[in-house]
């Protein structure tokens, strides 16, 4: 017990947990601007296979990792258009819309993939991030080298979550991203177009989603597999609901699946021997089910969240 309470103590734990925890947070930002607007984005997964393939490819092709980054981004925001005239113009079911956007995005992803590369057995590395180590931080201790064993998208993650704070609570735009996931018939009333917010809110947090995939590959494993999302994307709507929507509670609910994750991993090689390596692998699943059951009774969701608005409908 002693030595498992140690690996918290650890620097390579807490780096590991940052890493882990970073497509989590874009996931889970982007989620959270789709709901805050009152659309519900089941399309993460998939946004999240397709933003791993596209920067992969780009950066294989010779764009450089700024032009993976941008490609990410580009794929996530197409597959955020598509969901977003599916359900705020036409007003479609917003669960059978983000299921279809997952299982067009897989798909798409593999068939890219298996189109570009249809000899290879193992898929092509490219020159991934590299950590950033700044000379200030270095003599920092403890956080200078959880912090320097980063990259510049862990970085990113890290500063999207007050940002977008600032956004929702500070701005006038957040203000009616807000206004519109609560009571559109308001923002309606006020001269704003409804539509407008909710589809540009839904095309920014995909685009969040897409980049949350290509840390995957851009940063994390330097090469794209199928099965690399492995269900981050479902893990990122469920930490939406266990944030009560509030970005401070979302980055926190990354981390701590990021913090589950890396323990398992870390205890599975102390006690290997003692249990079935698959009770290892579910335990982060099985305590984020919980920390959500727990947190999910006090949630504050958005009023509008599902609900299509017309315009001169009640």
């Amino acid at each position: 017990m002693t030595d498992l309470l140690a690996i918290l103590a650890t620097e390579s734990f807490w780096a590991a947990t940052l890493r882990i925890a970073t497509p989590l947070i874009f996931g889970v930002m982007g989620a959270l601007l789709c709901e805050r607007a009152g659309v519900l984005n089941l399309g993460v997964e998939g946004i999240f296979v397709a933003g791993a393939m596209a920067g992969w490819l780009a950066v294989w092709l010779g764009a450089g990792l700024a032009g993976g980054v941008l490609a990410a981004l580009a794929v996530g925001a197409l597959f955020g258009a598509l969901h977003a005239t599916l359900t705020v113009p036409l007003g479609l079911s917003q669960h059978v819309s983000g299921l279809a956007v997952t299982l067009l995005a897989t798909s798409a992803a593999y068939f890219t993939y298996r189109t570009a590369l249809p000899d290879v057995t193992s898929p092509p590395r490219v020159e991934p991030f590299r950590p950033l180590r700044p000379e200030w931080l270095t003599d920092i201790p403890f956080i200078g080298p959880v912090m320097g064993a980063q990259t510049a998208l862990t970085w990113a993650a890290l500063a999207l979550a007050p940002l977008i704070w600032l956004l929702l609570n500070r701005t006038a735009l957040g203000l009616a991203i807000r206004a519109v996931g609560d009571n559109p018939d308001a923002v309606d009333a006020q001269g704003l177009s409804v539509h407008r917010l909710r589809f540009g809110a839904v095309v920014a947090g995909s685009a969040l989603m897409g980049l949350g995939g290509a840390f995957l590959t851009l940063s994390a494993f330097d090469a794209f597999f199928f099965g690399m999302v492995n269900g981050r994307g479902w893990i990122c709507i469920a930490l939406v609901i266990f944030a009560s929507w509030r970005p401070g509670k979302a980055l926190l609910g990354a981390i701590l699946f990021g913090a589950f994750d890396a323990f398992q991993l870390r205890a599975q090689t102390q006690l290997g021997g003692l249990a079935p390596s698959q009770l290892f692998l579910m335990a982060p699943y099985v305590l984020s089910i919980l920390a959500l059951t727990l947190a999910s009774r006090r949630a504050d969701y958005p009023r509008a969240l599902l609900k299509p608005w017309f315009k001169g409908q009640r």
